[in-house]
């Protein structure tokens, strides 16, 4: 983004809890049935901060339904119209999943906050653990707070929208490992039964060396997303509007690239067991560009380079009619293997086919999560979560500016902060988006 817009050295200064080179974190991945659901009826109470459909929706129930004795106590967010809604939609999303709702929704009117400061009151309402599911651009201040009161966090993928927040990231993942906390990101494809099984068999060798892949995701354009939110109110300021619109701005949501996509290439991350050492990219906005749609582009593609040489391409689109595809493909010196959010195939000298059973990835990461909180052995997704969001953020950085980044360069140098210099609701950031060989980077 332009320096007009975004002062990388006012907000550094802002950002105080942020230092420069943060570089931790631990890998900790638990095999769909690698853990039983716990026995132990032990209380957890649990803290939802953003009460949008993530966080009313899959997050809280997801939940719920991974484990007994979880206890939703304290619940905060931005506006006073999502938190109203957000108890009716709790409740009844539970009882869809045919959960006990009065033993799990234990809110209180003491106990629902509203406004910029609503997350460290959940956080210090008395909660073991916090749900993060605001847009992401909030999502390093967020975990910080609540790795500094010493709380469990499961973080909503992606985790940042800049490398400023990732290295903010990194180090809160530091602080809560050496406090024993449980950290699990939202990247609930890596427990995909599916994903599990050919990954590993992958790098068992079962395609020989990695030469070459592709990661592939084209869908819809989100035409209809909050379609009662879409038209700014005159009651609502701009800054108001923008976050309550936040899918459609790159400074709320890293543009989709980053907020959605992040899945597809963390998958690649994982296959190839390393991010990319670098990338190039392109991308615009043709079909999606009336100011309901933020300052995002809506097409995406890049090459990504990995350190054994091998070049990744991805293409990625949110155009309406647009044909369909989600899959992630790797050729190798003995064959090739295609996953896709349903199935796993492996051809060449050995054919395989992987399917899905069991319980949703998605329930089973908040499983391995209070699991995790039991027995007090702090499983810790930091790094992985934050190399997945840096190949996003690298993939748009490229594609804005027309410019070659490299991963060394974005984790450890990049002064990039897309915040506001004021996080309050007035005037928001200046309606622009970006365009290659201008927009500058840094």
């Amino acid at each position: 983004m332009k320096k007009s817009i975004n002062d990388s050295e006012s907000k550094l200064n802002r950002r105080s809890f942020i230092q420069k080179s943060a570089q931790a974190g631990t890998l900790a991945l638990f095999a769909p049935g690698a853990l039983a659901y716990p026995t132990s009826s032990d209380t957890i109470r649990v803290g939802l901060i953003g009460c949008g459909g993530r966080g009313t929706g899959a997050g809280v129930i997801d939940c719920a339904e991974s484990a007994p004795g979880i206890q939703l106590t304290a619940i905060g967010d931005l506006f006073q119209d999502h938190l109203e809604a957000a108890p009716d939609r709790i409740k009844e999303n539970l009882r869809k999943r045919e959960l006990p709702v009065d033993d799990i929704y234990k809110v209180s009117s003491e106990t629902t906050f509203l406004g910029f400061d609503a997350y460290q009151k959940v956080i210090d309402s008395g909660v073991d653990m916090v749900i993060l599911t605001t847009p992401p651009n909030f999502r390093p201040q967020h975990l910080r707070y609540a790795v500094n009161a010493g709380k469990h966090v499961f973080i909503e993928k992606p985790i940042a929208v800049d490398p400023v927040g990732v290295r903010s990231v990194l180090e809160s993942g530091a602080m809560a490992k050496e406090k024993g906390l449980t950290i699990v990101a939202g990247t609930q494809m890596r427990r995909l039964p599916s994903n599990v099984d050919v990954i590993k068999r992958i790098h068992d060798g079962a395609i020989g060396e990695i030469n070459g892949g592709q990661v592939f995701r084209a869908g819809s354009g989100m035409r209809g997303w909050r379609n009662d939110e879409k038209i700014k109110r005159s009651e609502w300021t701009e800054m108001e509007y923008q976050i309550r619109r936040w899918l459609m701005w790159n400074w709320l949501s890293g543009d989709f690239v980053v907020e959605m996509h992040v899945h597809n290439l963390d998958i690649m991350n994982w296959i190839m067991g390393a991010p990319p050492v670098k990338c190039l990219g392109m991308g615009g906005r043709q079909a999606r560009i009336g100011y309901e749609y933020g300052n995002n582009y809506d097409h995406f593609s890049a090459e990504f380079e990995y350190p054994n040489g091998a070049k990744v391409g991805y293409w990625g689109a949110q155009i309406d009619t647009y044909a369909s595809r989600n899959h992630q493909r790797v050729t190798g010196t003995k064959g090739s293997a295609i996953l896709d959010f349903r199935k796993g195939e492996i051809t060449g000298s050995t054919s395989y086919t992987a399917t899905n059973e069991g319980p949703s990835p998605s329930v089973r990461q908040y499983t391995d999560m209070i699991n995790s909180i039991r027995r007090n052995d702090g499983i810790n997704e930091t790094k992985q979560i934050c190399d997945s969001t840096m190949t996003a953020i690298m993939a748009r950085m490229s594609a804005y500016t027309g410019q070659e980044v490299s991963f060394e360069w974005a984790m450890r140098e990049s002064m990039l902060d897309m915040s506001p210099i004021k996080m309050e609701f007035g005037p928001g950031p200046a309606y622009e988006a970006a365009i290659p060989g201008i927009t500058e980077l840094y």
